[in-house]
């Protein structure tokens, strides 16, 4: 088997650079753009309002005539906070309010251990490709109007929509989806 042998890993990422506007752009001159959504709990809606957000969801699937990735990250919560908020208010607790909170915990824990309890990060990831006729300020304004698409769609479903446009934010969202991936190949 013959792989490909990379001395660092800039080499291996398919990133070039990440502008100041938090677009990146990859190393086969295309652009992307990641877009967080924030969901609504579609399942404490009335059926009526169900059915709305589904129409306006279709609606959202038919106006969005471009290629588009849904990601979802899933990470286990860290509780460790919550708990040690509870275990010092027990301190000054009657037993019986100390036992409760003992047994609170251990049922957190339990859940959080089976991953019944998870933060999930929802994002959509729009690319536009650099043509010899575009310019990059041009692919950067066509990745703006798509994501005002997206987020005046997605509005109508009550959902909140945030454009990622710092760098950071960009960098540490590259770096959960790379650690993500390089734990579950292990």
């Amino acid at each position: 088997m013959n792989k490909k042998q990379f001395s660092s890993v800039q080499e291996w990422l398919p990133f070039e650079k990440i502008l100041e506007n938090g677009i990146i752009k990859l190393k086969d001159n295309s652009y992307i753009k990641i877009i967080e959504v924030i969901p609504i709990n579609f399942n404490l809606k009335s059926d009526l309002e169900k059915e709305s957000i589904l129409n306006s969801y279709k609606i959202f699937l038919k106006t969005c005539n471009f290629d588009f990735q849904i990601l979802i990250q899933s990470n286990k919560e860290n509780l460790d906070k919550h708990i040690s908020n509870i275990n010092f208010q027990k301190k000054n607790e009657n037993e019986k309010i100390k036992n409760i909170s003992e047994n609170y915990i251990q049922y957190i824990k339990e859940i959080n251990q089976n991953k019944k309890s998870s933060n999930k990060k929802n994002y959509i990831i729009i690319k536009n490709y650099l043509q010899n006729e575009k310019i990059e300020e041009n692919i950067i304004e066509e990745l703006n109007e798509k994501y005002f698409k997206i987020k005046e769609c997605l509005a109508r479903c009550g959902n909140v929509v945030k454009d990622i446009n710092e760098k950071n934010e960009v960098k540490n969202i590259i770096l959960l989806f790379i650690n993500k991936r390089l734990f579950l190949l292990k």
